[in-house]
């Protein structure tokens, strides 16, 4: 049974072009992803996902210097980048990641992870959040993906792979992972400049390593003002385009 990571990245971000090369601690955001992905000890292959586009050449340079593993494919359809990267590998079992959270953590992936068995299709920490955004995991297998793959038509199910999962509850066996405390207002994630600066910030007094999400609590309790540094951001923001596109799609598709 083969389980790898895929980190979809890309260096054009609308609100933050480049973040994911950005420097965070003394080297890129993407080295601690792909560090705290490889830290949870169940992957045999840790693989970053980019795209064709000239603009991702340098996402490509960044995997043959930490010889990370690096599929290419669509821009924008990141569920056929995702099918033809886990296929390619030969994967069983497959972990989505986004390469715009540096502060995964490791303990996290394993539980989404270990969850995935006969008995589900897809395990997931995000759908109803009690985890920080920027902690997100998801699991699932290559036939789940595949079937996916073959079925998901609009926009936003093309670009963010595993919506048309959960929309469709019916034909697949879901898992949620929560924890007891709700931590959901908290971001931990990399969208703008805001983020960028609270991720180097917590980097700056927690070091370079793969600290927790209770050490990163610890930080943020006794330094409230660096939690301050990205509050009041919009966290659907990204999701919501796709919601547009799908607008403008369905006529055209019904036509």
């Amino acid at each position: 049974m083969k389980t790898i990571a895929i980190i979809q990245a890309r260096m054009s971000s609308r609100r933050l072009p480049g973040k994911i090369l950005a420097d965070v601690a003394g080297a890129p955001l993407l080295t601690h992803v792909v560090r705290r992905a490889k830290a949870a000890g169940v992957f045999d292959a840790v693989i970053v996902a980019t795209s064709t586009e000239k603009t991702d050449d340098p996402v490509q340079a960044f995997c043959k210097a930490q010889d990370v593993p690096c599929f290419r494919g669509s821009l924008d359809d990141v569920l056929d980048r995702y099918y033809q990267t886990a296929k390619s590998s030969g994967a069983d079992h497959i972990v989505r990641l986004t390469a715009d959270c540096p502060l995964l953590d490791p303990v996290v992936i394993r539980m989404v992870i270990d969850a995935l068995d006969e008995h589900y299709d897809y395990v997931s920490n995000a759908l109803h959040r009690t985890y920080p955004k920027g902690l997100d995991t998801e699991a699932f297998s290559l036939q789940t993906l595949a079937r996916v793959w073959e079925q998901a038509r609009l926009p936003s199910e093309r670009e963010h792979v595993t919506p048309f999962i959960y929309k469709n509850p019916t034909l697949f066996r879901v898992k949620e992972i929560t924890q007891q405390t709700d931590r959901s207002t908290l971001r931990w994630t990399v969208d703008e400049q805001r983020d960028l600066d609270f991720v180097r910030a917590v980097y700056k007094e927690l070091g370079d390593g793969v600290f927790s999400q209770e050490e990163i609590l610890s930080l943020l309790k006794t330094h409230p003002e660096i939690q301050k540094l990205n509050e009041g951001i919009d966290p659907n923001e990204g999701y919501r385009q796709s919601l547009e596109k799908d607008a403008a799609f369905l006529p055209l598709a019904q036509s």
